[in-house]
């Protein structure tokens, strides 16, 4: 996936700013796709100039002038096309890893203070992500919810990044205490 369609994604609810597409971003995006509000922007001027996203000028009085983006009918058809096309297997690329697979000849304690320190960013996430859902489905009970809510897409991107945050929290968290009952026993004999 490029991020051109997770900007045409977030575009598909109406018509963003660049600041307001990044704090899109950051709130129901971000859990599977990160970019930064300069990536946002330079993604927007390609896709503007391809003809998939248009802008237009809003005159403030009180505030700068801002642009505002749409999809366009091409825009669209870009998104259907990626969406009909099959999606290649998610592969994990993370330098916590090569660490973690290095450890033993490395030295533990930098790789258990990482170990730590991803834990707890997993935590800070979930609890932001229950709240978005919370938000999301307002009065209903989720089941009631997921049959009869009127958006569920943002819903279950959001259920897939809090799996995924469980996950490698609890991983990390695991990861960190075998490394450190290994030092322990080692220092042991």
């Amino acid at each position: 996936m490029a991020l051109r369609h997770a900007v045409l994604a977030a575009l598909l609810d109406g018509e963003f700013s660049g600041y307001e597409l990044a704090k899109s971003f950051d709130i129901g995006v971000a859990n599977f796709w990160h970019a930064s509000p300069q990536q946002l922007y330079t993604e927007l001027a390609k896709l503007e100039k391809e003809g998939l996203v248009e802008g237009r000028q809003v005159v403030q009085e009180t505030r700068p002038n801002k642009r505002l983006f749409r999809v366009t009918d091409t825009g669209r058809a870009e998104l259907e096309d990626f969406a009909a096309a099959a999606s290649k297997p998610s592969v994990i690329r993370d330098d916590l890893l090569v660490k973690v697979q290095n450890a033993d000849r490395i030295g533990t304690g930098p790789v258990i203070a990482q170990l730590e320190e991803r834990a707890s960013a997993a935590d800070a996430k979930l609890e932001l992500l229950g709240k978005v859902l919370r938000k999301m489905r307002g009065d209903l009970d989720e089941e009631e919810f997921l049959l009869h809510g009127e958006r569920i897409r943002g819903y279950l991107t959001c259920l897939r990044g809090i799996a995924f945050e469980q996950g490698h929290r609890d991983w990390c968290r695991r990861s960190a205490a075998i490394l450190r009952e290994r030092r322990t026993t080692r220092a042991e004999h």
